[in-house]
């Protein structure tokens, strides 16, 4: 099977899932830790050499107070947890806006943990005006811009995996994604399964990929 090297993840519907769960919006975001940690899991046993995970925008801080410290603290104990993994782990998101972690402030600089290995990228805070903001250079080609980025430790994307039905990327790393495949899965991220997976992988099994040429 060809396996993509780099995957993002995003992990939406944790607040359609609290409420069709008869709670608050704010508790869907503390059921999705656990699924994040079994993805991780599953692309270190499959092989796959990157991982991104969308946390939280700059977009999302918009959200009522009780939602975005119930997101914030569930990237923080994510993080946490994958640090204690195999992994070679940075946090990217805008650190000079006051609604940053300053718990995750420790990993804006990739560290490797363990072992190392898999790499990975959590996105906190992120905005692609953010990424993109002062990029200034006369070659336009897409090896020089990305290596202009903000996010330029961040490799170009194969394969996207959405949650909760969504078809958008919602500002998900525009310059890295320019060429990646897009699954969506209709299940919300806190009832992530293994065959959501495995079943993605299987399409992009299937896809042609031909890069534009």
């Amino acid at each position: 099977m060809r396996l993509p090297n780099h995957i993002g993840i995003i992990p939406d519907g944790n607040r359609r899932w609290a409420v069709n769960q008869g709670m608050p919006k704010e508790q869907g975001y503390s059921a999705g830790i656990d699924p994040g940690l079994a993805l991780f899991k599953l692309c270190q046993q499959t092989g796959i050499q990157e991982v991104t995970y969308y946390g939280f925008t700059v977009d999302n801080t918009k959200r009522q107070a009780e939602q975005r410290r119930a997101f914030t603290d569930a990237c923080i104990q994510a993080v946490k947890l994958l640090s204690q993994e195999d992994a070679s782990l940075l946090v990217l998101g805008n650190t000079d806006s006051p609604v940053f972690p300053q718990e995750l402030l420790p990993f804006t600089t990739r560290r490797t943990f363990g072992k190392g290995g898999i790499k990975i990228n959590f996105l906190v805070n992120y905005g692609w005006e953010w990424d993109l903001y002062g990029l200034k250079t006369a070659d336009t080609s897409l090896k020089n811009i990305a290596n202009h980025l903000k996010s330029a430790d961040v490799s170009r994307i194969d394969l996207i995996i959405r949650w909760g039905g969504r078809r958008r990327l919602s500002g998900f790393l525009p310059v890295q994604s320019v060429y990646a495949d897009f699954y969506v899965v209709e299940d919300m991220w806190p009832a992530f399964r293994p065959e959501h997976f495995y079943q993605a992988l299987q399409w992009y099994n299937e896809q042609d990929i031909t890069l534009g040429g």
